[in-house]
This record gives C-alpha cells, structure tokens and sequence, in this order.
C-alpha cells in the first residue's frame, strides 16, 4: 500500500492473509472529516491491482457494519476483491433536528446530494461516494480503476441501485439487500427526500431506482436482489414487487430473489453474502 496522504488511519488488522483498515479524511463533498473502510485481499498485498466492491450501508450504519459483522472477508480474501465501505452520512457538520430520529439525519444520508438548506452545506453523499471515496481509494491502495462494483443493504441498497443507473461509467457490476427500490412511495423516502430535495416530486424521481428504469435508465449488468420475507419493513418500506414490475416493463433484466422467513438484520446479509460476492467477482473479472 502507498503512503496515505492526508488520510488518517484509525487501526488496522491482518485477517484472512489480507488487511483490513479503518481509515479517516476530511471530505470537501462532506465538509468535514469521513470515515472509511478498506479491506486489502491478499492478492494486492503482493502486487497485483485488485477490482473493488463498494458497499453502502443502511440507516443507522456506519463503515464498520460490513467488514464486522457482513461474513464477506474469507471469500474477497480468496476472490481477490478489495471491499470498501463508507460512513451512512456526515456527522461533523450539525444541524437541528439532525439526531431527533434514527430515519433522517445522522446516519441516514441516503447517497444523494442534498439541494435543500441547511443540507446542502454537507449532505453531499453521492459526490461523495461516486467521485471522492473513489479518488482516495484507487490513489493509495493496490486497486484497480477500471473494475468497481456496488452493493448495499436497505438505504444503501437504494443507494447501489441509484447509483449505478447514474453513474454507470462508475460500476460495472451491482446488487442490493433488502433494497429501498422506490423511495419516492415509501414513507423513509418521503421524509428524506422531502427535506434533503424539497416538495419537488421531479427531483425525487432522480434518485428512485423504479423511476430512474421507466426514464429508460439501464444497469450496465443484471443487477442481484436479494429479498427476505420476514423482513419486518417489506411491506411498508422495502416493495421488491416495484422493482420486479418496473424492469419487467422496460426489458431491465433483473435477478429478483426471496427467502422465507429471513428479516432485515445481519443474519441475513451474512446468508446471502457468498452469493454476492460471486456475482460480482464474475462480473468484474478480466
């Protein structure tokens, strides 16, 4: 690994013959200092430039949620995947009503580029993701820069999905977990977007994975989703079926998968996380 400049690293851990790194850097997109993570398989230890899988955590999450509690490292160690993972917001910058509630605020950034004040000064998470977090990372670590892969869970899972129809010169491959596929119909969605983009619909619908597909945008590969069905927010939040109707409309394809009986923890994502990461490894391999 190459000198970090201006990054500050917080620990660092041999694991899986790889290394895992927690790290720290003031954000221009964020207006102030952002957490990261970065795990090292490896294969990049020894020289060779290695794809990265960026994951973007739910609400309440930070960068530690995948590499601690995910069950993802032996398989990238052996799959030769470098995985990064952000914090779910700012949180150097305050604002009022920032920490009232665990769905907006703090933790809750929803990797969009807020256009409403007070949030605009530093709720600039898709900047943030797709450009900033991306130039660190590929200027100081072993990492290839033209193999990425996206991935979430719930409000990071919208994220991944976003994102990627945005963004796809960015990723090349994507996959979601328990996804927030339709914000803008959901009431998470609602109260986020209504405060970070204002009382404009039209702006919602630009960071909504559903209506991002019936604006003709396309996922540059199918797109993983993994579902499970007791998952206590499947109803009122999470509406896989939207997705599943809106890319059968436009000739998206999408693999679409639910487990009975899984929830919305850890438990799950660690289930499934094999499945993950192999289908991303496939996608990003040269």
């Amino acid at each position: 690994m190459n000198a970090i400049p201006m990054t500050t690293v917080r620990s660092e851990h041999p694991a899986y013959g790889g290394r895992q790194g927690f790290y720290e850097r003031v954000s221009d997109a964020c207006a102030g200092p952002m957490r990261f993570s970065v795990f090292v398989p490896p294969a990049a230890l020894a020289g060779a430039k290695v794809p990265a899988l960026y994951y973007l955590a739910g609400l309440t999450c930070t960068e530690e949620h995948l590499p601690t509690k995910g069950g993802a490292l032996r398989l990238a160690a052996e799959l030769g995947l470098a995985l990064v993972a952000c914090d779910t917001s700012p949180r150097a910058k305050r604002y009022p009503g920032d920490d009232e509630s665990w769905d907006f605020g703090q933790g809750a950034g929803f990797y969009l580029d807020a256009t409403e004040a007070p949030w605009s000064e530093s709720y600039r998470m898709e900047t943030h993701v797709t450009k900033e977090l991306i130039a660190w990372v590929e200027d100081a670590f072993p990492i290839a820069t033209d193999r990425r892969g996206v991935f979430g869970h719930s409000m990071g899972g919208h994220g991944a999905l976003t994102l990627a129809l945005r963004h796809p010169e960015r990723f090349a491959s994507v996959s979601a977990l328990a996804p927030i596929v339709a914000p803008s119909r959901v009431p998470w969605g609602e109260k986020a977007f209504s405060r970070y983009l204002g009382a404009d619909r039209a702006r919602w619908a630009e960071h909504d994975a559903c209506a991002l597909v019936a604006q003709g945008k396309r996922f540059t590969s199918t797109p993983l989703v993994d579902q499970g069905t007791g998952d206590k927010f499947l109803e009122r939040e999470l509406k896989p079926e939207l997705l599943e109707a809106a890319c059968a409309a436009a000739g998206q394809p999408l693999e679409l998968r639910r487990h009975a009986g899984y929830d919305h923890s850890y438990y799950f994502i660690a289930t499934v996380m094999e499945d993950h990461l192999r289908h991303h490894a496939r996608a990003l391999a040269r």
